[in-house]
C-alpha cells in the first residue's frame, strides 16, 4: 500500500472543485454524529513555546479517523513571513491503522472553522440577518465572512482591524463574492453594531464591550482557542444563550475559560452544544432579541470530516502522489 501525499496547493484545488456547500455540509454533520455518539474526540494536548502554541488533534467520525498537528504563533506573518496557523494531517484506513494520506492542514483548518462559524449562524442568528460585523480581518476572517455569506442575504459588512492592511483585503473579497454589499472600514465599536458580529483575534483580554452589544445579535467568537485567551467582555456571556462547540474543550480553552475560572458564569450558564441544536435535541434562537454566542474552540472531527472528504475527492481525481512510508 502507498500515503498519498497532498501539499497546500493540492488541498487548495480540492476545496475550490469540492465548493464550499460541501464542505459546510460535512461539518455540520460531524457536529451532528458528535451529538449522536457517532464519533469519538480527545481533548486537545498542548505543548507551549515562548512565541506561540502547538496542539495535536486526533478524531473519528464514523469511518474517518486521523490526527492534525497545528499550531498559534500570531507573530509569524510580521517576523518570519509565515501563516500564524499551519498544520498537517494524518488520515488513517480506521480497519488496519495504515496511513492513507498525508496532506497541509493549513487550509482545512481555515475552512472547517468558517464552515462551523457558518453552520452556528443558520442556527443562532436571526433568520434575517444582514449586517455582518468583523472584529479582526486576518486570515480567518476570510472563510468566516464566506460561510455566512454562504447562508445569509449579506447587504452591509463592517470591518475592523488593528492593521488597516487586512481590513483592506477583506473588502476586496467581500466586494468580489458579494458585489451589492455595502463594506465600510470602521472602528471596532460600529463593528459590533451589526446583526452578526466575529470575533477573531487573538486578544487575552475583552476587545468586545457589553454596551456596543444590541439585543439579537448573534456573535461567532472564534479567536479564544486556547486557555487565557478571552475577546467578549463576560458581561455579555451573561445576557446570551451560550452555545459552544464541545463543552469540555470549550471550558478549558473557548471564550468561557476565563469567566468560568473566576467564576463570573458557572457551566449551568452553558446551553449546550452546537450538534444538540442541529440534531434538535436542544432548540436555537427562541426570540429575535435574543442574545446568542457561539464559542468555537476548533475540533478535531471537523478536520477529519473535511480531510476525508479531500481524500476520496484527491482519489477520484487523482490529485496528489503516492508514497510508500510503510
Amino acid at each position: 500500500m502507498e500515503t498519498l501525499v497532498m501539499t497546500e496547493d493540492e488541498v487548495k484545488k480540492a476545496i475550490q472543485d469540492i465548493g464550499i456547500e460541501s464542505i459546510f455540509d460535512s461539518v455540520e454533520r460531524a457536529f451532528g454524529s458528535l451529538a449522536e455518539g457517532d464519533a469519538e474526540m480527545p481533548p486537545k494536548s498542548y505543548v507551549s513555546a515562548d512565541s506561540g502554541d502547538f496542539r495535536a488533534m486526533p478524531g473519528r467520525i464514523g469511518q474517518d479517523v486521523g490526527v492534525k498537528w497545528v499550531n498559534s504563533h500570531p507573530e509569524n506573518p510580521e517576523k518570519y513571513g509565515l501563516p500564524s496557523v499551519m498544520g498537517l494531517i494524518i488520515y488513517s484506513d480506521i480497519r488496519t491503522g495504515y496511513p492513507l494520506a498525508i496532506m497541509d492542514g493549513t487550509l482545512i483548518t481555515q475552512y472547517r472553522t468558517g464552515a462551523a462559524g457558518g453552520i452556528a449562524s443558520k442556527y443562532l442568528a436571526n433568520p434575517g440577518s444582514e449586517s455582518l460585523g468583523m472584529v479582526g480581518c486576518g486570515t480567518q476572517a476570510i472563510t468566516q465572512f464566506l460561510f455566512i455569506n454562504h447562508v445569509m442575504k449579506l447587504r452591509r459588512v463592517k470591518l475592523y482591524d488593528i492593521r488597516r492592511e487586512n481590513a483592506l483585503r477583506l473588502r476586496s473579497i467581500v466586494l468580489a463574492e458579494n458585489p451589492e454589499c455595502k463594506v465600510e472600514i470602521t472602528d471596532v465599536k460600529e463593528a459590533c453594531s451589526a446583526d452578526i458580529v466575529v470575533t477573531t483575534t487573538p486578544s487575552r483580554s475583552p476587545v468586545v464591550r457589553n454596551e456596543w452589544i444590541k439585543a439579537g445579535t448573534h456573535i461567532n467568537a472564534i479567536g479564544a482557542d486556547a486557555e487565557g485567551k478571552q475577546e467578549l467582555d463576560p458581561e455579555i456571556l451573561k445576557r446570551a444563550r451560550i452555545v459552544v462547540d464541545e463543552i469540555t474543550q470549550a471550558s478549558h480553552s473557548g471564550e468561557i475559560n476565563v469567566p468560568l475560572k473566576r467564576g463570573l458564569i458557572s457551566e449551568e450558564d452553558i446551553y449546550g452544544e452546537l450538534g444538540e441544536i442541529i440534531t434538535g435535541r436542544k432548540r436555537g434562537r427562541e426570540s429575535e432579541d435574543e442574545i446568542t454566542v457561539f464559542d468555537s474552540t476548533g475540533l478535531a472531527i471537523q478536520d477529519i470530516a473535511v480531510a476525508g472528504e479531500i481524500y476520496r475527492f484527491a482519489i477520484n481525481n487523482n490529485l496528489g502522489r503516492m508514497i510508500k512510508f510503510v
